[in-house]
């Protein structure tokens, strides 16, 4: 009997302790997720990073209908004037182009942009181990990930991580 409780709290303890690791590195299928540029090419997240090779890197992921994404968003353009030397990149997970578009220029949102072709239902949500938005990442200049999660723009893990990455 000891031991079939033993064994049901390791199976338990190993199942919650995997949902807590955080990534230190995108996987392989997240840095394959298509995505759409302004222009409207479309590319790849590694190739997306890739542009932004050697600098700090505050990833927002966010949606137009999002309410506390939009809420966040004064305190996200408050860390853009504090952090002048970090790159902003928006992940936008909108249901469709025209409202991600029409949501940049209604909240006049600042920085680099990108369209999550699958929305939340790619690989990339399911890296992030997440159906909630906003969704805050800060990656180093070595390309790791700093912070792999904040929900909100006033989380204090943001200015430490992008500090000590700077």
């Amino acid at each position: 009997m000891k031991t079939r409780i033993y064994t049901i709290l390791l199976l338990v303890f190993t199942v919650f302790s995997c949902n807590f690791e955080k990534p230190t590195q995108f996987s392989e299928e997240a840095l394959s997720e298509t995505i759409t540029t302004l222009k409207g090419d479309t590319t790849t997240l590694k190739n997306v990073l890739a542009n932004y090779k050697g600098k700090v890197v505050l990833i927002d992921v966010w949606a137009s209908w999002c309410r506390d994404c939009i809420e966040g968003m004064p305190k996200v353009k408050a860390l853009q004037t504090q952090f002048k030397d970090v790159e902003f990149v928006f992940l936008s997970v909108d249901r469709n182009i025209a409202a991600w578009k029409r949501g940049l220029e209604k909240y006049k949102v600042k920085g680099n942009h990108y369209f999550i072709n699958s929305g939340q239902k790619g690989e990339f949500s399911d890296f992030l181990n997440s159906n909630w938005i906003p969704r805050y990442m800060v990656i180093d200049k070595q390309g790791n990930i700093k912070l792999f999660k904040a929900t909100t723009a006033s989380d204090q893990k943001i200015i430490e991580a992008i500090n000590t990455s700077l």
